[in-house]
């Protein structure tokens, strides 16, 4: 029987995050796609995420989560520390959103009110992937499908989740499970605080940083991304 790993994806994104992974993985692993349930609430959010992952009887999960995914599973894993396994954040760090970056959000919001909600140009798009991955037609197709897809709607309830996050690090230092984070090091949509605070304090927590400013890891560097979660199913 193959082992099974639980992805949650980031803000605006859906199974079709993890379509360059799973060709690599699949063959190994059992991947498992749960959508962010639709509420801003995160403790709503990590109970309805234990009834999906629980109904078949499993006793333990591997949790894989992308950007605000790996908020996510990060907050389950404390709230339900005796029923994961291993945690991989991928693009993601266990802090809180700043006040500065809080309004910078909600101003998004004043413009979706004035203009609707219009999804990502090509141009947005490709200011979000690496110098030689902008001319990836299908990258950036799949980038603006997920996002254009997911709806407004979606939109508001994901963005709004993230004026709530509280600060999980000390919590995640205390766990006794494999926990890994996967970024790029000049990812600008990493918090620096929470980052700094990883790199600079005493854990048994395993940083792993690639060169480059790749959010979308998932999708701009599969290769390396399936390596790094042999490597963490290992561990």
């Amino acid at each position: 029987m193959k082992e099974k790993i639980y992805l949650i994806p980031g803000l605006m994104t859906d199974e079709r995050l993890w379509s360059r992974i799973k060709p690599l993985l699949q063959n190994d692993y059992e991947l498992i796609h749960i959508p962010i349930p639709h509420t801003e609430d995160f403790d709503e959010i990590i109970d309805i995420l234990f009834k999906q992952f629980f109904d078949e009887s499993e006793e333990k999960v591997n949790l894989l989560g992308f950007s605000l995914g790996g908020y996510i599973a990060s907050y389950f894993a404390i709230t339900y520390p005796n029923r994961v396994n291993r945690l991989l954040m991928v693009a993601a760090t266990p802090g809180s959103s700043s006040e500065a970056e809080i309004e910078r959000r909600k101003e998004k919001f004043t413009v979706i009110e004035k203009e609707g909600f219009t999804g990502l140009t090509q141009d947005k798009a490709k200011s979000l992937v690496e110098k030689q991955n902008k001319n990836d037609k299908e990258l950036i197709k799949i980038i603006q499908d997920m996002f254009i897809d997911l709806g407004k709607e979606r939109f508001i309830s994901q963005l709004t989740s993230t004026f709530y996050r509280k600060d999980l690090y000390e919590d995640l230092v205390n766990l006794d499970i494999p926990i890994w984070f996967y970024y790029s090091s000049n990812d600008r949509l990493l918090s620096p605080h929470a980052l700094d605070r990883l790199l600079n304090n005493e854990h048994n927590m395993k940083l792993i940083s690639r060169n480059g400013t790749s959010h979308n890891i998932p999708l701009e560097v599969p290769e390396l991304l399936s390596d790094v979660i042999k490597d963490w199913i290992k561990s």
